[in-house]
């Protein structure tokens, strides 16, 4: 696999999920980085981190549902989290899918303008939330 050993072997995998969800929500509500960027950032971070931080900007347009308020920024930046980490396209799929039926059973939809109606102000816990829950994925795939 492609995220380095290093990264995971200094945390056991809760908390691991658990700080990127922290990190991912705290660089949301910095304002520093949109949904997409904080999840982006958080995996690339604990994951990734030969990958160079500039990667971050390729997601920069899917914040606020890629601006029409379609699909969640943060279930956009996690799919692309996950490509970037495993770099298996059948293992990424897989885990993406998994990734909208969990984001559908938590919040009912996955489109951005539809929660934030729904739920106002859920952004930054949200994007916190799938930050931790592919951190979950990743660990439990490379078990």
């Amino acid at each position: 696999m492609f995220w380095s050993r290093k990264a995971q072997s200094l945390q056991v995998p809760t908390e691991l999920s658990e700080r990127c969800q922290h990190e991912a929500e705290a660089l949301y509500r910095s304002g520093s980085h949109h949904c997409a960027e904080a999840v982006v950032e958080a995996i690339r971070k604990n994951f990734a981190p030969d990958v160079p931080e500039a990667v971050v900007e390729t997601v920069s347009g899917f914040g606020g549902g890629s601006g029409t308020g379609c699909i969640c920024g943060a279930v956009s930046g996690g799919t692309v989290a996950l490509g970037l980490v495993l770099r298996d396209k059948k293992a990424a799929t897989h885990l993406t899918k998994e990734l909208h039926i969990w984001f559908k059973e938590k919040y009912g939809v996955t489109c951005c303008k539809t929660i934030r109606t729904t739920h106002k102000g859920a952004c930054p816990k949200l994007t916190g939330e799938v930050a931790g829950k592919i951190a979950e994925m990743l660990n439990s795939k490379s078990s």
